[in-house]
C-alpha cells in the first residue's frame, strides 16, 4: 500500500498503546513505522498495578462501557497470552464503617454481569476467619467479598505487542525522538532524532499516530501546530513492594476512609505489591519518585487490614510514574475517567493526525482497534480487524501446562522457579531463547535469580535491550532479586555486547 520513502503510518510512542496500534495497523497491511524515545514501556506502561481488570470501582463513576469493554477483554488476552495474563482471586474484606456490605455485594454482581466470563468464576460472599482467605488479615473482621480478575507483566505485554507488530512488517525504532512534523503535498514530512548520536532525519507519513502517552501533549505541539479541543490531567501513581505478606496466591483489596482502595497483590514469586495513589501532578518528570506522604499513605491504608502492620523498613522496593488521563474536568483525581478519547484532524480529506488521549492497559487493543476505525476512511484497501482471534508472540495454541514439562525435561537441573520464570516471560519462545541447550552451562554465565547470558543475548537481538535497566526492570523483573554488584555486572554484559 506504499510507495518508496513513505509509509502509511507513522506512530508516535511505544507504550502499550502505541505497540497495539502498530501491530494492529501492520496486520491489516498497512506500512508502519513506530518512533519511543526512550525504550518501549519506558513509563506508563511499566509503572502500572499490573493488572488486566474491569476496575470494580469504577462501577461507582457509572463507568459501565469502559467496565464492560474491559471485563470483555480479560478474556480475549488470556486466550492471546497466557504466559503473561494469569487468573488472580481478590478478596475484599468489609468493615462496618465502610461501604454498606450490600451495596459491594451489587457492585460484584454487577460486575459478574457486566463481561462475557467464561474462564474465571464469579464472585461469592466470603465468612471470615478463613484459613486460606483471611491470611495475613487482622483478626475481627467477619466478612468480604471475593471475585476475579488477572494480573499480567505489563512491560512484557508491550514488548510482544511491538515484537508481533515487527512480524506483521512494522519497523520498531527505540531512542528516536519525535521532533515535529509538517504537512507537504498532502503527506506528512517528519523530522526524527537519534537519541545516541543526536543525527536528525526526515521521513514521510500519509499519517500520524500520536501516542505518547504522558507526552502527547508535546508531541502535538510538534505536530503543525495543529490545535485540538482535548486535554490531559497527569496523575501521579505510585506503589510500594515488601516481603509477602502471605504466602498464598490470592490478592487484596481494602477500602479507606477516603473512598479508595489498595491493592495487595502477591508479586514475583516472594513479594507483596501494594498500590496505588492518586497525585496529580504538572509533568512527567515530576513524578518519578515515590514522595514520603505516599509512602506513608500506603503504609497507613494497608495497617488498617493486616495483622502484622509493616514498617517502612520493611519495603525493599518502590516505584512511581504518571498515568494520563482524559481530562473530564472531575475534581477528584481517583474520578477522573480511564477511559481513552480519539481527536483525529486532517487537511482536506488527508494527512490525518490522530491524538490518544487517555486509555488502560486492559483496553490497549480495543484503543487499537478504535484508531484503526477512524482511520479507515484514509486507507480504503485496509484489511478487516483481527486483533481478537490471534495469539501475541509466545501464546500461540500450542501454549499449555505439559509445555513446562517439556523444558523441565530438557533443563533438569535448572531450578524450577527460574524455569517457570523463563516461559513465564516468553511463552513458547522459550525455545528461539534457549536453543540447543541441554544444561544450565550451555546458557553462559549466570548472573543470578536465573538471568542468563543467553537469555540477556535474545533479549539484545530480538527485543530492542540497549542497557541494563532494559534487561532488569522491563524484559525481566530479575533486577528486584539481584543485588547490587549482580545488578551491576548484568549492565557491564549488556554494554559489552552492544559495543557501548
Amino acid at each position: 500500500m506504499s510507495d518508496a520513502g513513505i509509509v502509511d503510518l507513522l506512530v508516535i510512542g511505544g507504550g502499550i498503546n502505541g505497540a497495539g496500534i502498530a501491530r494492529d495497523a501492520a496486520g491489516r497491511g498497512l506500512s508502519v513505522l513506530l518512533v519511543e524515545q526512550d525504550d518501549l514501556a519506558c513509563a506508563t506502561s511499566n509503572w502500572s498495578s499490573k493488572l488486566v481488570h474491569g476496575g470494580l470501582r469504577y462501577l461507582e463513576q457509572y463507568e459501565f462501557r469502559l467496565v464492560r469493554e474491559a471485563l470483555e477483554e480479560r478474556e480475549v488476552l488470556l486466550r492471546a497470552a497466557p504466559h503473561l495474563v494469569h487468573p488472580l482471586r481478590f478478596v475484599l474484606p468489609h468493615s462496618p464503617d465502610m461501604r454498606p456490605f450490600w451495596f459491594l455485594r451489587l457492585g460484584v454482581w454487577i460486575y459478574d454481569r457486566l463481561g462475557q466470563r467464561v474462564s474465571l468464576p464469579g464472585g461469592a460472599s466470603v465468612r471470615f476467619p478463613d484459613p486460606e482467605l483471611s491470611a495475613g488479615l487482622k483478626a475481627g473482621l467477619q466478612r468480604g467479598l471475593s471475585y476475579f480478575d488477572c494480573r499480567v507483566d505489563d512491560a512484557r505485554l508491550t514488548v510482544i505487542n511491538a515484537m508481533g507488530a515487527r512480524e506483521k512488517g512494522a519497523t520498531i525504532r527505540t531512542r528516536t525522538r519525535f521532533v515535529s512534523a509538517r504537512r507537504e503535498a498532502g503527506v506528512w514530512r517528519a523530522e526524527l532524532e537519534d537519541a545516541s548520536t543526536g543525527s536528525r532525519e526526515a521521513v514521510r507519513a500519509r499519517a500520524i499516530v500520536n501516542a505518547a502517552g504522558p507526552w502527547v501533549m508535546r508531541a502535538l505541539e510538534g505536530i503543525d501546530h495543529q490545535p485540538s479541543p482535548a486535554r490531559i490531567r497527569l496523575v501521579k501513581g505510585s506503589h510500594i513492594v515488601v516481603p509477602r505478606i502471605h504466602g498464598l496466591d490470592h490478592a487484596y483489596t481494602l477500602q479507606n476512609p477516603d473512598k479508595r482502595i489498595v491493592f495487595v497483590i502477591p508479586y514475583e514469586r516472594n513479594f507483596s505489591l501494594i498500590g496505588t495513589t492518586d497525585v496529580p501532578v504538572e509533568t512527567p518528570e515530576s513524578a518519578r519518585d515515590i514522595s514520603g506522604e505516599e509512602t506513608a499513605y500506603l503504609l497507613e491504608s494497608v495497617n488498617r487490614w493486616l495483622a502484622s502492620p509493616l514498617k517502612e523498613a520493611d519495603i525493599v522496593w518502590s516505584y512511581a510514574g504518571v498515568r494520563p488521563l482524559y481530562d473530564d474536568g472531575s475534581d477528584n483525581p481517583s474520578a477522573i475517567t480511564r477511559d481513552y478519547t480519539l481527536v483525529v484532524e486532517d487537511e482536506g480529506g488527508c494527512a490525518p493526525a490522530l491524538n490518544v488521549f487517555g486509555g488502560k492497559i486492559t483496553t490497549f487493543r480495543c484503543l487499537a482497534e478504535s484508531v484503526l476505525e477512524k482511520l479507515g476512511p484514509y486507507f480504503p484497501g485496509m484489511r478487516a480487524p483481527w486483533t481478537a482471534h490471534e495469539p501475541l508472540p509466545g501464546g500461540e495454541t500450542e501454549f499449555f501446562e505439559g509445555f513446562t514439562y517439556e523444558f523441565t525435561d530438557r533443563l533438569p537441573k535448572i531450578k524450577e522457579p527460574y524455569l517457570v520464570g523463563l516461559i513465564g516471560r516468553h511463552g513458547t519462545r522459550v525455545r528461539e531463547v534457549v536453543g540447543d541447550a541441554t544444561s544450565p552451562a550451555d546458557l553462559g554465565r549466570d548472573f543470578g535469580a536465573g538471568l542468563t547470558a543467553r537469555e540477556i543475548d535474545y533479549l539484545v537481538d530480538h527485543e530492542w535491550a540497549r542497557t541494563g535497566e532494559d534487561v532488569l526492570w522491563r524484559r525481566t523483573k530479575c533486577g528486584l532479586h539481584l543485588n547490587t554488584a549482580e545488578r551491576s555486572a548484568v549492565s557491564e554484559y549488556v554494554a559489552a555486547r552492544i559495543g557501548h
